[in-house]
């Protein structure tokens, strides 16, 4: 076996005093790591941090509605399915115990928030607001303002998503939407609401308001951006048919539009809740002529 060389003592000790007085006057030279590592910037995690950020929070939200969405889409034409034969239901019974039903229907919406609470966690580390982030709070002159962009925007997409509907169901393009699957109880009508705010907090809040923002955080354009968030919401509506997801890719590109012009995602949720709301109460409450004469 080697061993170390013998070692001067006294040379040893000059060389020690020689670079303490060098120590005195001038820096170390910074030792260079053995590999590049890779850090955050001073306005959040690393563009590589961010990537997988994406992946992982889509994975367990609408990216993950997509890629189910996509391959429903692809079993329509590889069986040939008729689609204006064809019904998807939402808001679906869970069990034929009501109270029973009732506790999983809470649950069900309790858990499709949980990507919501886990952006707001990611938003707010340093310390940052996610609330602030995501325009969330402000002065009443604000939330002022965002009152009338909430029904400008639900006439303005709502209108014509429902004349969509009808206009591609009548062509045999689009399946039917049954909003509710829940039986005759009371509680009914109060679980449908609350689905259809938790449908609209969970889809702006991932697809907008964090899509957006990171990818905005990676350098990406405006115009990219936007179109990504919208494509994102086409390809998980793709299940009902074609039209209908081309409708929702133009529904993405104003709410997106609408979220970087003004940095507020209230009216955005807002507006969403209130066109599910019609959408999900409104076949329950209406006439069934008026149903009959929809093709509802």
């Amino acid at each position: 076996m080697n061993e170390p060389a013998p070692v001067d003592s006294t040379a040893q000790g000059r060389r020690i005093v020689a670079t303490t007085a060098d120590d005195a006057t001038s820096p170390a030279p910074a030792t260079p790591p053995t590999e590049p590592l890779e850090t955050s910037t001073a306005d959040g995690p690393s563009p590589r941090r961010l990537k997988w950020e994406i992946a992982i929070v889509l994975g367990l939200s609408l990216g993950q509605s997509a890629a189910f969405a996509i391959t429903r889409f692809v079993e329509y034409y590889v069986k040939s399915v008729d689609l204006s034969t064809t019904t998807s239901t939402l808001n679906r019974s869970t069990s034929s115990v009501a109270w029973i039903d009732l506790v999983q229907q809470v649950m069900v919406i309790g858990f499709r928030l949980m990507p919501v609470l886990l952006v707001f966690y990611l938003f707010s580390e340093r310390g940052r607001s996610a609330w602030r982030t995501l325009g969330l709070v402000g002065p009443w002159s604000r939330w002022k303002g965002d009152i009338g962009w909430t029904f400008g925007i639900a006439a303005i997409i709502g209108l014509p998503g429902i004349a969509l509907y009808l206009g591609s169901r009548a062509l045999g393009m689009t399946v039917n939407i049954n909003t509710s699957g829940l039986p005759d109880e009371w509680w009914a009508a109060t679980v449908l609401l609350l689905s259809a705010a938790s449908v609209g907090i969970l889809e702006e809040t991932i697809a907008v308001g964090y899509f957006v923002t990171r990818l905005r955080q990676l350098r990406w354009g405006v115009p990219a951006a936007i179109l990504a968030s919208a494509l994102l919401r086409g390809a998980y509506h793709l299940y009902q048919g074609w039209p209908m997801a081309l409708g929702n890719v133009v529904m993405g590109v104003v709410f997106a539009w609408v979220y970087v012009k003004r940095g507020r995602l209230g009216p955005l949720i807002a507006a969403h809740l209130l066109m599910d709301a019609v959408a999900f109460i409104g076949p329950t409450v209406a006439p069934d002529a008026w149903l009959e004469w929809l093709g509802l």
